[in-house]
């Protein structure tokens, strides 16, 4: 049994790219997918930027070749374009051939299909498969059906912003266990009035570009994308002569019980969740070489999580920067888009500029990397700090 969990695949959609390649070359260009909303009919569409994808549903139906009939939900289209990706890539050729899982992360499901057929539900019955596609798990299944699994253990998981990263660590922990040979994880969330109005009653969302860690930040700007990893184990690897991406190295979760939506003041939550994935790493926090923060752009996340740097890792802070300029807040995805992010950074040995950041926080002397920076790249730490204090935290690296 290996010391860590390989990465052999990557699939993402997002609002700066509709597959890895134009995401990398985005993020590389310091291109940002964030604006002003288009494709929702929402009131508070001239209040708010947000990083909405180029496909409307249509093309995405067209890209799964599915009939007039389905009853898809736009999170179901998009994460199954991004797993059948992560699989292709991974050069999967008979996806049921070893222990295979699926676990997938979403917060909102189906609700871009319930809000649009809501008060035809009871008079239409032409319009109730639409509701019926409404519940979280029902993503799930439609990417299991595109993907061909059968007889495979599939699964949700939907911990607010921290779903993607359990959905990486839990895949990690089957596969350790010997449990599963290979498993899809990753998540996806696509943009509602629902999403959009609750985090607008709870005062969160800028009118501006979101700017993490800076002083003068405004809020977060709400983002729509889906990505998954393959995970596969050693023995799979070796038998199939798999090309390795990268390496699970470790992970961790913890939660502070602090608030429904915010976190501790003091970052509790997130330094357990940091300290335990170092600690099944069995790394020390020198050996991290760049963070992607969760770095939402709200008052309370940054300084939460800031402290909690401090905590971990002292005067010797690694680089970091949040990559949520780019892309928006995905929610229960966003674990695994800043996955992909975090492996193409092993991959490119680059580290991601903090866009839009001017004036230094006065609550501590922490400063993101303000352009791309070419430079050795071994371990990444990524965190996703969740609603209810729901924190996780998943290290890469380039080795076992």
């Amino acid at each position: 049994m290996g010391k860590g969990v390989a990465i052999t695949g990557m699939g993402i959609i997002s609002a700066i790219g509709n597959n890895v390649d134009e995401n990398r070359e985005a993020l590389f260009a310091s291109k940002t997918g964030i604006g002003r909303v288009v494709k929702i009919n929402t009131n508070h569409k001239n209040d708010i930027m947000v990083g909405e994808i180029a496909y409307t549903n249509s093309q995405l139906e067209g890209l799964l070749q599915l009939p007039e009939t389905n009853n898809y939900s736009r999170t179901a289209l998009l994460g199954a374009v991004a797993a059948k990706e992560a699989v292709e890539s991974a050069r999967i050729s008979d996806i049921n051939e070893y222990k295979t899982g699926l676990i997938s992360a979403t917060s909102v499901g189906g609700m871009d299909m319930t809000e649009k057929y809501y008060y035809e539900y009871l008079e239409d019955k032409t319009v109730q498969k639409y509701i019926e596609a409404h519940h979280a798990g029902d993503s799930t299944q439609k990417i299991a059906e595109q993907l061909g699994l059968k007889n495979s253990l599939v699964t949700t998981i939907s911990t607010a912003c921290s779903s993607a990263a359990n959905a990486i660590m839990l895949g990690a922990r089957l596969i350790k266990s010997g449990k599963l040979d290979r498993v899809i994880v990753g998540g996806a969330d696509c943009l509602s009035k629902f999403t959009i109005n609750g985090f607008k009653s709870l005062m969160i969302l800028s009118d501006t570009y979101n700017t993490p860690f800076d002083e003068n930040r405004k809020g977060l700007n709400l983002g729509e994308a889906a990505a998954f990893l393959v995970l596969e184990s050693d023995a799979v690897v070796k038998a199939e002569n798999k090309t390795v991406l990268a390496y699970v190295k470790g992970y961790g979760n913890a939660n502070d019980a602090f608030h429904q939506t915010a976190s501790s003041e003091n970052g509790d939550g997130a330094t357990l969740a940091m300290q335990q994935a170092l600690k099944v790493a069995n790394l020390k926090p020198e050996a991290i070489d760049y963070v992607n923060a969760h770095g939402t752009a709200t008052g309370n996340n940054d300084l939460s999580e800031g402290k909690a740097f401090l905590r971990v890792f002292g005067d010797d802070m690694p680089p970091f920067s949040s990559t949520k300029p780019f892309t928006g807040h995905t929610l229960a995805a966003a674990g695994g888009i800043e996955a992909v992010f975090s492996v193409l950074a092993l991959q490119h040995d680059v580290v991601y500029p903090n866009l839009n950041y001017k004036t230094p926080m006065t609550a501590f002397n922490l400063v993101p990397e303000l352009e791309l920076k070419k430079e050795a790249v071994n371990t990444v730490l990524s965190n996703s700090l969740g609603f209810g204090g729901n924190c996780s935290t998943v290290i890469f690296s380039k080795k076992q």
